[in-house]
């Protein structure tokens, strides 16, 4: 009898110890096994959401940077190109033209002051130029340097005439300069850094003159209400350089 309850109870011993480790090593797999399936859930969600925040960031930032560079360059407008391709700048903010008397006959007093030469001459009139008149300016307004003469743009001639209404002048133009040859105005460029290179006086649509009498900024000022083309001002020199290119001033 005594070995019968000593053996069961021997029995009930390695029986409780066995459920109680079973137990024991399950509840701790268990937890472990949360902490880490918890654990790695939570740093894999944390990398995958801030990773992306990062560069998306970057991103917008680039966008603004490519925007405001488009902008600047955006500022260049070809008319201010072709302003400094030709020696000067256009405008910043153009000027109300006046109102223009297109009706009235066009003459033209003028004094070449390189030759000495005059010349009084009406080259517009009932609504058309005078041919013979032209002739007469083309030959009036050459290279005296070297002789040769080309067809002046008549526009050049409006713009001069229209500058003296504006101005109330209607006196004797002294001319500098209108016409040069290529070999004439590079011998001017070698010696003078005024000159430009590839100048309007070579294509015939300028003209340098002054005004008796007349400050040379108000004749500035008249030429460049017309914006019909070039207006270059040597207050130093006392004249006003005025061609069709492109509107440009300096």
């Amino acid at each position: 009898m005594r070995r019968f309850v000593l053996s069961a109870a021997i029995s009930l011993a390695f029986a409780g110890a066995a459920f109680a480790q079973t137990t024991a090593t399950g509840a701790s797999e268990t937890k472990i096994v949360r902490g880490i399936s918890s654990s790695a859930t939570t740093s894999h969600k944390t990398t995958k959401t801030a990773a992306p925040a990062k560069p998306a960031v970057h991103k917008v930032a680039a966008q603004q940077s490519v925007h405001r560079t488009t902008v600047i360059r955006h500022a260049t407008t070809p008319q201010s190109l072709r302003g400094s391709r030709y020696g000067g700048f256009a405008p910043s903010a153009p000027i109300e033209p006046p109102q223009l008397d297109t009706t009235s006959p066009r003459s033209l007093s003028m004094v070449n002051v390189n030759s000495g030469e005059t010349i009084s001459v009406t080259y517009w009139a009932d609504g058309s130029y005078r041919r013979e008149a032209l002739d007469q300016l083309n030959h009036f307004l050459r290279d005296v340097k070297t002789g040769e003469q080309t067809e002046m743009d008549p526009l050049v001639l409006d713009v001069l005439w229209q500058t003296m209404q504006i101005c109330g002048y209607h006196g004797t133009v002294e001319v500098l300069s209108a016409y040069r040859s290529p070999e004439t105005n590079a011998w001017l460029a070698s010696v003078s850094r005024g000159v430009a290179r590839d100048s309007q006086h070579m294509n015939g649509n300028a003209m340098d003159i002054r005004f008796p009498g007349v400050p040379v900024f108000k004749i500035r000022q008249a030429a460049r209400s017309l914006q019909m083309g070039g207006v270059g001002f040597y207050p130093r020199s006392g004249f006003v350089h005025l061609d069709t290119g492109p509107i440009r001033y300096w």
